[in-house]
C-alpha cells in the first residue's frame, strides 16, 4: 500500500494556538487585538498563525468599516466542515456517515428544520437580536433568515443605531429565496432597552464599535458583514451576496440557539 501524506488541515488544526483561535472565531468575528487579548500571546505570533489559517482557506480577513487600520477575522465554517469531512473520508468512506447516524445528528441544515412543538399561549422560544447601523438591509435580512430557517423554534428581531427605511434591493434579494421582508419597519436599538435575548449579533463594524450599550444578552458576538448599499454602484448582486453570506451564518447559528435555555420573560 502506498504511503500518503496526511491532509493539510490536520497539521493546521493540530497546533494549540491555531486550535484556540478557531474556537474563538466560531461564534463570530474578532479583531486582531481581541484575539491577542483572549489568547494572551504576542501580536506577532497571533498574526503568524492567523496567516497559516488564512493560507489553509479556513479564515478570512477584512478591514474594519469603522476603523480601516484594524482588521476583522472570520472563520469559514463551511470550509472547515468540508476539510474535516474530507479527513474522515480519507480514513474510511463510511466514517462520517456512521458517526452522524450513531449520534442521531444527521440533519438537513440547508433549508429544513423540524416544526416547533405545539406550545400554549405563554410558550417562549430562544430569542436573537441582529443590529446594524440603519436596520435597512443586513439586520432585517438576518432576522428574516433565522425566523424562516427556524420554523417557529426561535424568534429573531432586528434594530438599528440610526434607523433608515428598508432598502428595496434587500427585499428583492430575499424575495428570490421566498422570504418576504417587505413589511419590515426600522426599529431603534433604544426601543429594546430592558429586553433580554439569548444572543445579540452586530452585523456592522460601525454599529459594533460605536453604538454604546447593547440590550442584555447571554452572548454578544459580531459578524463583520460589508454593507451592500455601499457597493459601487449598489446593485442587486451585492445584496444577493449578502443574503447568501447571512444564510450560511444563520444556518450555523440555528442549532446553537435551539440548544440555548429560554430567557426569562
Amino acid at each position: 500500500m502506498a504511503v500518503t501524506s496526511s491532509p493539510q488541515v490536520l497539521g493546521v488544526l493540530a497546533h494549540d494556538l491555531r486550535w484556540r483561535i478557531v474556537g474563538l472565531l466560531v461564534p463570530g468575528d474578532l479583531r486582531t487585538g481581541e484575539i491577542v487579548a483572549r489568547t494572551g500571546q504576542p501580536p506577532s505570533l497571533v498574526s503568524y498563525h492567523l496567516g497559516r489559517l488564512r493560507a489553509a482557506g479556513l479564515v478570512s480577513a477584512r478591514r474594519s468599516a469603522a476603523d480601516g487600520r484594524d482588521t476583522y477575522h472570520a472563520l469559514d465554517l463551511d470550509a472547515l466542515g468540508r476539510a474535516v469531512a474530507g479527513v474522515a473520508d480519507r480514513i474510511h468512506p463510511g466514517l462520517l456517515a456512521g458517526a452522524l447516524a450513531d449520534t442521531g445528528r444527521a440533519r438537513d441544515h440547508d433549508s429544513r428544520v423540524p416544526p416547533a412543538p405545539a406550545g400554549g399561549p405563554g410558550s417562549r422560544t430562544a430569542e436573537a437580536l441582529f443590529i446594524c447601523t440603519g436596520n435597512s438591509a443586513r439586520s432585517p435580512m438576518a432576522a428574516a433568515w433565522l425566523n424562516h430557517l427556524g420554523a417557529g423554534r426561535v424568534t429573531a428581531r432586528s434594530a438599528g443605531v440610526t434607523p433608515a427605511p428598508l432598502h428595496p434591493l434587500a427585499a428583492a434579494a430575499m424575495a428570490e429565496h421566498g422570504v418576504d421582508i417587505s413589511a419590515h419597519e426600522p426599529t431603534p436599538v433604544g426601543d429594546l432597552t430592558g429586553q433580554r435575548f439569548n444572543r445579540v449579533i452586530t452585523l456592522c463594524d460601525r454599529a459594533r464599535e460605536k453604538c454604546g450599550d447593547l440590550p442584555a444578552a447571554s452572548d454578544v458576538v459580531h459578524w463583520s458583514i460589508p454593507n451592500p448599499a455601499e457597493a459601487h454602484p449598489p446593485d442587486l448582486d451585492a445584496f444577493r451576496a449578502t443574503a447568501r453570506e447571512l444564510r450560511t451564518r444563520v444556518r450555523y447559528l440555528l442549532p446553537v440557539l435551539l440548544e440555548s435555555p429560554v430567557q426569562p420573560g
